[in-house]
C-alpha cells in the first residue's frame, strides 16, 4: 500500500511571450524565474508578509538551483508549480518543484532549490528558529494561488 500524500501548494501563471526563446518555447533560463516566483507565493502563503522575516533579522539565500527539464513549455500557456518540502537542516531547507502544464497535466519540468537561512545584520548563516521549520514542516497542503487569468473550476 502507498501512502497518500496532502495535495501540494500550487500557483498558476501564463507563460509570456517575452519569455519565449528563438525556438518558440520558453528559454532554459526562464526557469529560475519561475521557480523564484513561484517560491515568493509559497513563502508568502506559510509566512505572510515577507518584510515579517526581515523585522526578525532573517532572511534566506539561493545555495544551489537544479532544474530537469521533461517537456517545452510555449508562450500562452498556463503552468501550474507545484512545491512540497524536502530536506529540512539546521541552517538550510530544500523545496521541490514541479511545472505541469495547466489543463492536460503534463510535466514541464521539475527543480530543487535550496536556501540558507541567513541573518542579514551579520551576513551569516543561522540556525531555522522552530517556528519557521514548523511551518516548513507543515506546508501548504491545497493552496492554490493564480495569476493566469484561467478559469478556475475544481471539483
Amino acid at each position: 500500500m502507498t501512502e497518500q500524500l496532502d495535495p501540494p501548494f500550487r500557483f498558476r501563471f501564463r507563460v509570456r511571450y517575452g519569455e519565449c526563446d528563438a525556438q518558440g518555447v520558453v528559454f532554459n533560463a526562464r526557469y529560475g524565474d519561475f521557480v523564484d516566483i513561484a517560491v515568493n507565493e509559497y513563502i508568502r502563503t506559510l509566512f505572510g508578509d515577507y518584510q515579517r522575516l526581515l523585522d526578525q533579522d532573517l532572511d534566506i539565500q539561493v545555495v544551489s538551483l537544479t532544474v530537469n527539464w521533461k517537456a517545452p513549455a510555449k508562450f500562452d500557456d498556463v503552468l501550474e508549480a507545484r512545491i512540497r518540502a524536502g530536506r529540512i537542516g539546521n541552517t538550510s531547507f530544500t523545496l521541490h518543484l514541479e511545472f505541469h502544464r495547466y489543463g492536460d497535466g503534463l510535466l514541464i519540468a521539475d527543480a530543487d532549490i535550496t536556501y540558507v537561512m541567513i541573518q542579514p545584520s551579520q551576513m551569516a548563516k543561522v540556525s531555522i528558529p522552530e517556528k519557521i521549520r514548523g511551518l516548513l514542516e507543515a506546508g501548504a497542503p491545497g493552496v492554490l494561488i493564480s495569476h493566469a487569468g484561467e478559469q478556475v473550476q475544481e471539483g
